[in-house]
């Protein structure tokens, strides 16, 4: 099995971010990976140029975490006010799930692309009251979201009650 290695010229979901010097197959390196401009063949030449990449990388990190930290600071100061149906004697039907905060911060933020795996909901919220649920914004950057919970109590609507010894009973 032939390998090779090859300097990463952009971030590929399992191997690595830009300026990276893997070891990958010499096929895929070579029938992929190279023809499709997703990295260079580690020779001498190129790893010259890594200092190139690096510095790009470098910028692009620190624009990602300063867009983070921005993230964080509006998440911060945000108060999600959020409904849950209970019934008279108080007990909750439903629940508040990651899925339900993540489609709520969707239209908050006015992003389409928020992801639910970034709310660190370890289970989801059945009490009201006030909550604060953790929202990993980017791997060294996680804000605290206040989400107040309000419980809501259906009008209740009377069933006849039937006479016990009188149930109805499907036929025989």
């Amino acid at each position: 099995m032939a390998n090779t290695d090859v300097i990463l010229t952009q971030q590929i979901k399992g191997l690595g971010v830009e300026a990276d010097v893997i070891t990958v197959k010499a096929g895929y390196a070579r029938n992929f990976l190279i023809p499709q401009g997703l990295a260079y063949a580690a020779t001498t030449a190129n790893l010259r140029r890594l200092n190139q990449l690096q510095a790009r990388r470098a910028e692009r990190e620190a624009a990602e975490l300063n867009d983070a930290q921005e993230l964080a600071r509006r998440i911060g100061k945000m108060k999600l006010q959020m409904t849950l149906e209970t019934g008279a004697s108080g007990k909750a039907f439903g629940s508040i799930t990651s899925h339900d905060l993540a489609e709520r911060m969707k239209t908050e933020l006015g992003d389409p692309e928020f992801d639910r795996h970034r709310v660190q909901l370890e289970k989801p919220i059945k009490e009201t009251g006030t909550h604060e649920v953790p929202i990993k914004v980017h791997s060294e950057v996680i804000a605290k979201l206040t989400v107040i919970v309000q419980a809501t109590t259906p009008v209740e609507t009377e069933a006849p009650e039937e006479p016990a010894g009188e149930r109805r009973r499907g036929r025989h």
